[in-house]
């Protein structure tokens, strides 16, 4: 059996930036954790192409992509939000002891047990093959990397509000839910570049891409947002018996 290929090694990729994330995050350099995630993100990206491409998609392959992906799209947008939440605390008027403020901080940890439950399910559940039930972890660590960014450029003036307990517990709760939830969202594949049948996904594209130039570091969740409005809304109208993942 090959363990040593170019896909695993994409894969590992992924986790060794994820790794390093973690490492950059709590030794308080988190300005660097948003380029990690996005090597992360490449690397995801394209070792499922190169498996497709050069034919040689694997079992373990599939479980070595979960388990990076636990890391790098699991502990690691739980942990910047456990670290939001830290400073907040640590930082704020009133005086909490430290096993308090671990204490307070540590539901962030819930979006990293409910990527770990999706992770699993997704490796088993043979219903996602065009498109996903859940929010997908990549999506999910993206809407996190975005608010943080939103944080620290304080686009728009925001930062006070995400820098903010009520705010990030609702993030946490949402993203959460959203991941192990059976909503059906599209991928972003084509069969074809035809209009028809690709609907959601064009809509999807052309506001996004209109969004980001003007929005900046904002727009990053609120594609997210975005992509999850349009998969709702276009699950909404298919009749009752074309409605499939």
């Amino acid at each position: 059996m090959q363990l040593i290929n170019l896909p695993n090694i994409l894969t590992l990729i992924n986790l060794f930036s994820g790794c390093m994330a973690i490492i950059f995050l709590f030794n308080y350099q988190i300005e660097l954790v948003p380029y990690c995630v996005l090597i992360s993100l490449i690397a995801d990206f394209f070792d499922g192409f190169a498996a497709r491409f050069a034919k040689n998609a694997t079992d373990i392959g599939k479980q070595l992509d979960s388990l990076a992906d636990v890391i790098s799209f699991g502990l690691v947008p739980g942990a910047v939000l456990f670290q939001l939440l830290f400073q907040k605390y640590q930082s704020g008027q009133e005086a909490y002891s430290m096993s308090k403020i671990y204490l307070y901080s540590s539901p962030a940890f819930l979006i990293t047990l409910c990527a770990a439950l999706r992770l699993a399910k997704f490796n088993i559940d043979t219903r996602q093959t065009n498109g996903f039930l859940g929010l997908a972890t990549p999506a999910a660590t993206v809407f996190v990397m975005g608010c943080l960014l939103t944080f620290l450029h304080n686009s728009f003036g925001l930062a006070p509000y995400i820098f903010d307990q009520k705010v990030i517990y609702s993030i946490i709760v949402i993203i959460s839910a959203l991941m192990v939830s059976e909503m059906p969202l599209f991928a972003l594949k084509f069969k074809s570049f035809a209009w028809k049948g690709n609907e959601a996904v064009y809509i999807f594209i052309i506001l996004a891409a209109i969004m980001l130039p003007i929005l900046k570091f904002v727009a990053i969740p609120l594609i997210i947002v975005l992509y999850v409005v349009v998969s709702a809304i276009a699950n909404a109208i298919k009749s009752p018996d074309k409605k499939q993942i």
